[in-house]
């Protein structure tokens, strides 16, 4: 790793913002693929510990919460016996939050679809908020007591709760049955009707599959190890974060989602992410 230069790494770390795959990534800059690996597990640390140390006291307005699905070393129906009920085999979700204004993403958090999970991601997040904020989830049940346990009564809070049809019997296994309703859900303090929504953090999570080739679907891209899958996140969310100039926060002049938060004053580049490794 020593012999590449900073303008390499930052090369291959690149590809990798940009959604190629391990492979890929080896093949496009010609380095070999163990090289690719361990650079992304030193990055991907690094921008672990400088998010979870910079992402403190914000101030936020809206934040909306969400889970999208992966899996890794293999699907569920295909952890081997001796690995099942293991986590980092089989099912892998990861908790989101995103603020609807500065679409900072404040926190997140790898783990399974339950209660414990819920509670610790929405407690994660309590703790980086320096002001009381509005905030919306889906209606899974989960989010009742994590929200609860975790902000008591100092948050503004609803769900929107998504009504579906039934899917066709040839559309099951690919794509979701269609939405034909929402009802917002007043749980507690005052929201704001108008801004109960997921559509941002669901946004989120479409562009987390595009960016990010372990999250497409129907691939062999799919993390083999969970330290790998979580250095991905780590390096994704600091991308998207610091370095990822935001369409919608263009006007007045091109800006990422932390500088409109405040946590920076400048739009990183990739050599900036890989220099955190020499600090």
């Amino acid at each position: 790793m020593n012999k590449l230069s900073q303008e390499r790494q930052a090369q291959i770390i690149k590809a990798l913002c940009e959604g190629n795959s391990i492979r890929s990534t080896a093949r496009m800059t010609g380095v070999a693929i163990n090289t690719v690996v361990k650079l992304l597990k030193d990055v991907g640390a690094v921008c672990l510990k400088y998010q979870d140390e910079t992402m403190r006291d914000l101030h936020l307005s809206r934040i909306q919460c969400d889970e999208i699905w992966s899996f890794v070393y293999a699907k569920e129906k295909n952890v081997p016996a001796s690995k099942r009920g293991e986590f980092g085999y089989g099912d892998v979700w990861t908790f989101t939050a995103i603020d609807a204004e500065t679409k900072l993403i404040p926190c997140w958090l790898m783990g399974l679809r339950d209660a414990g999970h819920a509670f610790g991601f929405i407690d994660d997040l309590r703790q980086r908020l320096a002001n009381q904020v509005q905030l919306t989830t889906d209606g899974h049940k989960m989010y009742l007591e994590a929200v609860e346990g975790a902000f008591g009564a100092k948050v503004d809070y609803a769900m929107l709760v998504k009504l579906y049809g039934e899917s066709l019997e040839s559309e099951k296994r690919y794509s979701p049955a269609e939405c034909i309703a929402t009802q917002k859900r007043v749980i507690q303090g005052n929201p704001d009707p108008v801004h109960i929504s997921t559509s941002y953090v669901e946004r989120q999570n479409l562009t987390m599959r595009m960016s990010m080739r372990r999250f497409t679907r129907l691939t062999n891209a799919f993390s083999k190890k969970l330290e790998n899958h979580m250095y991905a996140l780590a390096l994704y969310f600091m991308h998207y974060n610091f370095a990822r100039v935001h369409k919608s926060l263009a006007n007045p002049y091109p800006r990422t989602p932390a500088m409109v938060a405040g946590i920076s004053d400048h739009i990183w580049t990739i050599e900036e992410i890989v220099s955190l490794t020499s600090k």
